[in-house]
């Protein structure tokens, strides 16, 4: 959890953060999550979440901070994951004493303790059920910007309905992590906003309405659960006292609508109609700002955080920095230097040699293996090495560009 305040003019006058792992040991948590033994079901404790809140406040009290100053908060959560509220708690949340940190007031208000998150991928029925029962992994992109995938939230919630009904009955409301972050400052539940709303497989993205269909292959009576979406950069309205209180905040500073951690970077590097970023991680992912979107059976379009009317798209590619480093290691002796110097010794277009490395299945495409081709297009076993460092990078540029334009992105020269 990591907190950032600044002044008028984006100047950083504050941050600190709290390691799950290693501040809050007691949950007993790796990377923050917990891998059950399936392997495939990936959660973390919510109380966990709202002790590091309870945390972070504390360790700016202590350091002096200024609450009072502060006029206006907002945040992002890591996108998929998704929180229960119990029957009652939002009388809980709603009239919790500023005498005690607030993990210890909302202990009981959570129907699933452990909350699904983006790595979990154990919901694959759920997902083909899904497809299936609004006419097709074509039309569910359509209509909600993606096929069914395993980590999106409608998958998740009909994951618990199917199996602990009674848990699901019991549950009064669903927040994402990011409009479960705003509710804690609300002191009552945040609106789910439309830019987070639209990595669930719920939202018709056009609409910016719940999908009927969507809903109902779910679980019943689930609109009432999520109530209704708002755009991102709504004002929700006055912190909770509770933060006046404890804390000293104004009464008067506003929250305003949480969003997911990938909206969030569109918002945060400022992109703007036309523009395109790439972020270079373990996972590769682009991202750009869209008018005219064309959902497909790979990558994600959402609605866009800044312009309600406008939308982003998303690609992940699984084969990003583990592979470039592979290839470093193997063709430049471990050194980036002797890597960029064998690309700065070949020509762009690599004179027609061509190559596709997936050491693990891609995401997009869904392929694996390394696919060499020489410039008469015949595959090849091998490349010299400058030949594979380039073939590597351009590969990997031009899945980027030849994805991002069946989304439809263009291109202009």
């Amino acid at each position: 959890l990591k907190v950032i305040a600044i002044d008028e003019q984006l100047r950083v006058i504050y941050e600190d953060n709290v390691h799950f792992d290693k501040d809050l040991p007691e949950f007993k948590t790796q990377g923050g999550v917990y891998i059950h033994s399936d392997r495939l079901t990936v959660t973390s404790p919510v109380l966990m979440w709202v002790k590091a809140l309870d945390m972070i406040l504390e360790k700016m009290k202590s350091s002096g901070f200024n609450f009072s100053q502060v006029r206006a908060l907002s945040g992002a959560g890591q996108q998929h994951g998704s929180v229960y509220w119990k029957k009652g708690s939002i009388q809980i949340l709603k009239n919790a004493s500023s005498e005690l940190p607030l993990h210890q007031s909302l202990k009981g208000c959570f129907s699933v303790s452990n909350s699904p998150v983006w790595m979990d991928s154990s919901t694959a029925s759920q997902c083909r059920a899904l497809e299936k029962a609004v006419g097709g992994a074509q039309h569910l992109a359509s209509v909600t910007g993606s096929r069914a995938y395993e980590r999106f939230t409608g998958n998740q919630i009909a994951k618990i309905y199917s199996q602990n009904p009674e848990v699901y009955k019991q549950t009064e409301r669903i927040s994402l992590v990011s409009s479960f972050a705003a509710s804690l400052f609300l002191g009552t539940y945040a609106p789910i906003d439309y830019s987070d709303g639209s990595g669930m497989n719920l939202l018709q993205i056009w609409e910016k309405a719940w999908s009927k269909s969507c809903l109902d292959a779910c679980a019943p009576e689930l609109e009432e659960k999520l109530g209704c979406p708002v755009p991102s950069h709504s004002v929700l309205g006055p912190i909770s006292p509770y933060y006046s209180h404890r804390y000293g905040f104004s009464p008067d500073c506003k929250i305003v609508a949480f969003t997911g951690d990938n909206p969030a970077s569109l918002a945060g590097m400022r992109l703007q109609e036309g523009d395109i970023a790439i972020s270079l991680g373990t996972s590769d992912t682009l991202f750009l700002w869209i008018q005219e979107p064309t959902p497909a059976l790979e990558g994600h379009i959402f609605c866009n955080p800044v312009d309600s009317q406008t939308y982003m798209a998303l690609l992940c590619f699984k084969n990003g920095s583990l592979m470039r480093e592979r290839i470093r290691d193997d063709c430049a002796s471990g050194s980036w230097d002797e890597f960029s110097k064998a690309l700065s010794s070949t020509v762009a277009g690599n004179n027609g040699n061509l190559g596709f490395y997936f050491d693990v299945m891609e995401i997009t495409p869904e392929a694996v293996g390394i696919h060499r081709f020489n410039r008469d297009n015949q595959k090849v076993s091998s490349f010299p090495k400058e030949v594979e460092i380039r073939a590597l990078i351009e590969g990997q540029f031009m899945a980027k560009r030849i994805h991002a334009e069946k989304l439809g992105y263009k291109v202009c020269k």
